[in-house]
């Protein structure tokens, strides 16, 4: 290979890695498609289940390791913050057709058309340059200590 082709190669492949970093998070329509696709090839697989939780806004995967962490506690072992998503069983209603977004500032709404006309919508946040998935988990209660060791 001369140095022609190999600088091309190396050309093209930058431009790949920087055609999948916009796709998956360079606008907030683009991070909840990405976020479907990516929750739909889960099935118990921890590479998978990572790919989505990444498209999680801060405070999701927060929460999300707060419960791995009180799991792992209880079941003796590590679990990560990636499995505490939903396993195989997550499946769509609706098959989506169209996302569009709304943007304000860092925040975005975005509408998700499925083919019945059924209208989603789903809230997006620029963290660090980056648009993330509103996920909004129920806050986990307080741990209890009993003063009586559980007798």
């Amino acid at each position: 290979m001369n140095r022609s082709s190999a600088w091309l190669a190396v050309c093209a492949l930058l431009a790949l890695v920087g055609c999948e970093e916009e796709a998956s998070d360079g606008e907030p329509d683009r991070v909840v498609a990405e976020l479907v696709t990516r929750l739909q090839r889960v099935h118990g697989d921890r590479k998978a289940a990572r790919a989505a939780y990444e498209l999680l806004w801060s405070d999701a995967r927060r929460n999300l390791a707060e419960r791995a962490k009180r799991a792992s506690d209880v079941a003796g072992r590590e679990i990560a913050p990636e499995e505490m998503l939903p396993p195989s069983r997550f499946s769509l209603n609706h098959k989506p057709q169209r996302y569009e977004a709304r943007i304000d500032g860092d925040w975005a709404e975005v509408s998700v058309t499925a083919e019945n006309t059924t209208v989603d919508h789903v809230k997006c946040v620029r963290e660090d340059g980056k648009w993330r998935v509103v996920l909004e988990l129920p806050p986990l209660p307080p741990i209890e200590h009993r003063v009586d060791g559980g007798l």
